[in-house]
């Protein structure tokens, strides 16, 4: 993995924050207007038989210095996206795109004041909490044939690793519309996301019209935790998985998935060498 941060990151003023946020958004709108994909579409008629992947992550977390009803406000904000992404089937050849497929988040739709992640930091913001749910659907996705063809990471580490259950760096960071979250389906079947709410967990299956004959491991290699020259900690690692084979559990392959390297805005508890 590049070492990437050797120098200290780069503050940017609220104008120049502005001014990137609305070129990337207007980029992202024009490509949108010409693209040729062909997008995932819900079809309520059909419901696929087989579970691939189902994975369930808790609704409430108590971080450190967040008020509660951040969290509260962000499960207002995930029935509403749920709403739009349950059912949603994935032909073969087709892209799903999390934000095409929500849509702009607005008060209009009903979403609220929620936290939002802001350059190592949290602040609220309307639709706040919804990287929950593109975290949610990358974890599962990565336990499939799908394709992950977008994916963003979050550039901060900015709570402690305490009640995690998922390797560092294995979500997907969203923020509308520019930071998308886009899977295809190269397989020869079509696969079904469904998603929703109990009262305490976020839950979502990949379905499939067929059972796969193999299932896959994701773990992290390389972990580490690197004081750099301008005084803070960066924390990287590299995402990987294994795939194999159901009836007998042969190894069928191992490949890289992606890198991560954030700023870490706590202080980490390092072992003594």
């Amino acid at each position: 993995m590049n070492n990437l941060m050797q120098h200290r990151p780069v503050k940017r003023s609220l104008l120049r924050l502005q001014a990137g946020k609305w070129w990337f958004t207007n980029k992202r709108r024009v490509k949108w207007l010409f693209s040729n994909s062909k997008l995932a579409r819900i079809n309520k008629e059909l419901s696929l038989p087989y579970v691939v992947y189902t994975h369930a992550t808790p609704l409430m977390r108590q971080l450190r210095n967040v008020e509660m009803w951040l969290q509260t406000n962000k499960v207002i904000n995930l029935k509403l996206a749920a709403a739009k992404l349950n059912g949603i089937v994935l032909m073969p050849g087709e892209t799903f795109s999390y934000w095409r497929s929500i849509g702009k988040p607005t008060r209009r739709k009903g979403y609220v004041d929620g936290m939002v992640l802001f350059y190592g930091r949290y602040k609220s913001g309307v639709g706040g909490g919804l990287c929950q749910m593109s975290n949610l659907i990358y974890w599962m996705t990565l336990h499939t044939p799908l394709q992950i063809i977008e994916r963003h990471r979050h550039s901060y580490d900015v709570f402690p690793d305490a009640g995690r259950t998922q390797p560092f760096g294995s979500g997907a960071t969203c923020a509308y519309n520019y930071l998308d979250l886009q899977i295809y389906n190269p397989t020869q079947e079509p696969y079904q996301l469904v998603v929703g709410l109990t009262d305490d967990k976020l839950v979502g299956e990949w379905r499939s019209s067929l059972p796969l004959n193999h299932r896959y491991e994701v773990f992290e290699k390389d972990h580490r935790i690197e004081l750099k020259p301008w005084g803070g900690y960066v924390r990287s690692n590299a995402i990987c998985r294994r795939k194999y084979l159901l009836e007998d559990g042969e190894l069928l392959g191992e490949e890289y998935v992606t890198g991560n390297e954030v700023v870490m805005m706590y202080a980490p508890m390092l072992e003594p060498v």
